[in-house]
């Protein structure tokens, strides 16, 4: 994987994440870089300390069946990812909308097209709010953001449950029930 050559490529789309649901290179083989739990990133072992290149790196990710794999127009490599690749580390209210940013510096408007649904996490087993940040990808909602929408949630009746409802424009979803 040729890092200057992608980077470059990247830099001319200007922050557009490329199409790589519509690359099809061939699978080259696994590499030694895992997504932590937390968000963090690592090569062989050893954190990537550049967010400029931890941003490269998830702008090319991909989700094909169960494998996570970074993708170029010319080459596919498989990754491990401890539970989804992305953390929403941040959220604000636009008016009556609700914008959640990732660990990536990722950001989206909650609604149709980035729903909130609850999802096992792979390492704790607890249920918890997960957001589609793009494609089939994924990120679960970090502590601090969750206990923060807590406390501006509706404590709604629905059936024999109470959910913890919020809204961001005509979107309503749950962050669990109690």
């Amino acid at each position: 994987m040729d890092l200057n050559q992608l980077q470059q490529q990247l830099a001319e789309q200007q922050g557009k994440i490329p199409p790589v649901e519509k690359w099809d290179p061939a699978f080259c083989g696994e590499i030694d870089l895992v997504i932590k739990h937390d968000g963090s990133w690592f090569y062989m072992g050893t954190p990537i300390g550049r967010k400029a290149m931890v941003k490269l790196f998830a702008s090319v990710i991909r989700k094909d069946d169960d494998r996570y794999v970074l993708v170029t127009p010319v080459e596919k490599v498989g990754i491990q990812v401890e539970d989804v690749p992305f953390v929403i580390t941040q959220w604000e209210r636009r008016d009556s909308l609700l914008v959640f940013s990732t660990q990536t510096d990722d950001s989206f408007v909650v609604g149709d097209e980035h729903p909130v649904e609850i999802h096992q996490d792979a390492k704790t087993q607890a249920w918890l709010p997960y957001v589609l940040v793009r494609r089939n990808l994924w990120a679960r909602l970090h502590q601090n953001v969750y206990y923060q929408l807590v406390e501006i949630a509706n404590p709604t009746h629905q059936g024999d449950q109470q959910q913890l409802m919020l809204s961001s424009g005509d979107y309503t979803f749950s962050l669990g029930s109690y």
